[in-house]
């Protein structure tokens, strides 16, 4: 199943995609999809209705976020080992964990605005993992029966804000519409292996990465498991999973560092296989 909110910016209203793409109303049925409405019984309660019988959303929509309400936006860096070598970094023993912030949250193609300063931003292709059931000390066996699903995040970053201006990574990862999540969460149900999953991102229609979730150095099982040792993951919670190779920091030309970062204009359309396509304008600093 492929549930969406789709309308204005907090005005967003539940839906669901049926087996024809087509976007069908579920007011009436669901008041939203917050956290208490993503575990498994709801889910399966959902499943079981006829969509035909469901109101056909007419025109073309916004989509926003595909889970509304989530507290917490975990982030896992340098899971994938090209990436690791094109950031100049050795590989993790363990999931580096970081933050994005809540507010960096929205649609899957509404704009990405750089911030005040900006000179270094960035793309991130990335698997999203969505708590479905509250998950503390889970074991890496049982900790897929915690996602409720799985979706296609951006986690766009500012490079020197990350990097350059000292302490942790979090201050370039979480501004202002740095975490597009859609563009809709699709239920575990029809994701069985969330490690055999195609991705690309594309910028201004040029291919800049390309890979595959089974070359993520920690599984999507392993990083619900860990991350659950040192924080109680609730219902709602995104978990974005790492990137492979291909983000502007790490271009080369000749063998030669040449890095690409985005600039007012630019488009970026990212795809994973089986969660759909996103795709983002980048737009200037705007109060």
């Amino acid at each position: 199943m492929k549930i969406v909110r789709y309308g204005r910016p907090g005005h967003e209203k539940p839906g669901l995609i049926d087996a024809e793409g087509h976007l069908r109303s579920l007011e009436g049925v669901i008041d939203d999809f917050t956290p208490e409405n993503l575990s498994e019984k709801t889910l399966s309660r959902l499943s079981k209705l006829k969509t035909d019988k469901l109101p056909l959303v007419r025109g073309k929509q916004r989509m926003g976020c595909p889970v509304a309400g989530t507290r917490k936006f975990v982030a896992i860096g340098l899971n994938y080992k090209e990436h690791a070598a094109e950031a100049g970094l050795p590989l993790p023993k363990e999931p580096i964990i970081f933050f994005k912030a809540i507010t960096s949250l929205q649609g899957p193609d509404d704009d990405v605005m750089l911030p005040r300063g900006s000179k270094k931003g960035d793309w991130e292709l990335e698997l999203g993992i969505v708590i479905g059931t509250r998950a503390r000390y889970v074991s890496q066996k049982e900790a897929l029966g915690h996602v409720a699903g799985y979706c296609i995040v951006n986690d766009v970053s500012e490079r020197e804000f990350q990097i350059e201006r000292g302490g942790t990574w979090d201050k370039g990862k979480g501004c202002d519409t740095f975490g597009p999540v859609g563009p809709w969460l699709v239920t575990r149900d029809e994701i069985p292996n969330p490690q055999k999953l195609n991705m690309w991102l594309d910028v201004n229609g040029e291919r800049m990465q390309s890979g595959n979730t089974r070359t993520m150095i920690f599984s999507a099982a392993k990083i619900v498991s860990y991350v659950s040792e040192f924080m109680t993951l609730e219902p709602g919670d995104i978990i974005a999973t790492g990137t492979p190779a291909g983000v502007g920091l790490g271009k080369k030309k000749d063998g030669k560092s040449a890095p690409i970062f985005l600039k007012r204009g630019d488009t970026m359309q990212l795809h994973i296989e089986g969660l759909g396509v996103q795709t983002q304008k980048v737009v200037p600093f705007k109060l």
